[in-house]
């Protein structure tokens, strides 16, 4: 028994003996061991020059091949190599030499205005692409044809024009006219819907001439088609109307905020789409045509190639005739729309007041849509117009007549006329 029970009083416990107890709790000290090892892994991670990053590696052992033992591919993947060099070589040298009778030209791409040099072999220089001809389509002269990036294109060839070698009228023809008040009709906007265009080319009179847009799926066959049936052909540009471009007339479109060069360009594109064109018209154009700096490359361009011209007049503020004056261009502004209001009863009195006018003047040119309403009622109306001493003429005998309705000379002159610059116009 020890000291401290025999004083302890009677009756009651001896005192506990204290327990040793440590200065911290054990989730302090779980906590305190993370946060060194978190305090390592960062300094160790920022102290650390790995510049792999931690990725896992992969050591091979790559054993040399002796020298003069290569495989065949090696060899082959050198000579290959070797040949391209070669190659690209020669053709190096052959991009920069330009042989006698060539130029370099550059074309602008009408839809991006990118420029490309291109090489353009001379007269007597062959080349494959010249050995290849054109598919000949029936009635198209193949000399009145130029080759371009989109196609073939109308020129002039030994002083004939595409505007005289289409026309579908006789010397008899244009002499008939000079005699009597005469009338043209173009219905336009063809090419788009093979139906409505197979009704305008089979039950409108041959004299009506077709108008036709580039944006049909295959508008050669079809304008071949109205060719046989002995219409003449124009060829609609589309043009930029005021309401641009909420209101589009389709791709390549001729903007007035665009080059002359690259308008010049989508132009081409146009005249590609299909051959035996007497000329060409402006589809929609409200703001394009009365803007003269736009305009005048495309007048000029159309008389260049032996084309004549149709303002569809329905922009009073036009130019077209005041650029065309100063070419060598067959040029017509078409006097009223016959179907604006496409009802039988309006659609026959617009027919009536495009007789007047061609009494008063000698001469009237009537534009219209390819509607059935439309083509209904022209084709009545053309049956009886002889007997009541009217003359229905197609586009190109329109052109040729003066206002007063006489021939500006015989037919030799006139194109003699046509070359010196003097254009014959009617409004």
């Amino acid at each position: 028994m020890t000291t401290d029970e025999l004083s302890a009083p009677l009756g009651q416990k001896r005192p506990r003996k204290r327990k040793f107890r440590l200065p911290f709790s054990g989730t302090q000290a779980i906590a305190t061991l993370l946060g060194l090892a978190l305090l390592a892994f960062i300094g160790f991670a920022i102290f650390n020059d790995n510049p792999q990053g931690g990725e896992p590696l992969v050591r091979m052992a790559i054993r040399p091949e002796p020298a003069g033992d290569k495989p065949d591919a090696d060899k082959a993947a050198k000579a290959e190599s070797h040949d391209a060099a070669a190659k690209a070589d020669s053709h190096d040298k052959a991009a920069h030499a330009e042989p006698p009778g060539q130029k370099t030209v550059t074309i602008i791409d009408g839809s991006s205005g990118a420029r490309q040099q291109v090489i353009v072999p001379g007269d007597g220089a062959e080349t494959a692409a010249a050995d290849v001809a054109p598919a000949a389509s029936p009635g198209i002269d193949q000399k009145l044809l130029e080759k371009t990036r989109y196609g073939m294109i109308p020129m002039i060839a030994d002083g004939v024009r595409p505007f005289n070698a289409y026309a579908s009228a006789s010397d008899a023809d244009r002499a008939k006219a000079a005699r009597l008040p005469s009338i043209a009709i173009v219905v336009g906007g063809l090419g788009v819907g093979a139906a409505k265009t197979t009704d305008a080319i089979m039950k409108l009179p041959a004299a009506v001439t077709l108008a036709f847009t580039p944006y049909g799926s295959d508008p050669a066959k079809l304008v071949e088609r109205a060719r046989a049936q002995r219409h003449e052909v124009l060829l609609q540009i589309a043009m930029e109307p005021f309401d641009y471009p909420d209101n589009d007339p389709g791709p390549q479109t001729l903007l007035t905020t665009l080059p002359s060069e690259q308008n010049i360009d989508r132009l081409y594109w146009h005249l590609s789409r299909f051959q035996g064109y007497v000329g060409i018209a402006n589809f929609m154009g409200g703001r394009f045509v009365t803007t003269e700096a736009a305009l005048q490359p495309i007048v000029r361009e159309a008389a260049k190639r032996g084309l004549g011209y149709l303002d569809d007049g329905q922009s009073p503020r036009s130019v077209a005739d005041s650029l065309a004056a100063g070419q060598p261009l067959p040029f017509a502004k078409a006097d009223l729309s016959i179907d604006a209001v496409p009802t039988a009863l309006e659609i026959d009195k617009a027919l009536y007041r495009l007789e007047g006018l061609a009494r008063d003047n000698g001469n009237a040119i009537g534009i219209a849509s390819a509607l059935p309403i439309s083509i209904e009622r022209i084709a009545a109306w053309s049956r009886s117009l002889e007997s009541r001493g009217l003359l229905l003429v197609p586009l190109t005998t329109a052109m040729l007549k003066s206002k007063s309705g006489q021939e500006a000379a015989p037919a030799a002159p006139a194109a003699a006329a046509e070359s010196s610059g003097h254009s014959t116009k009617s409004h």
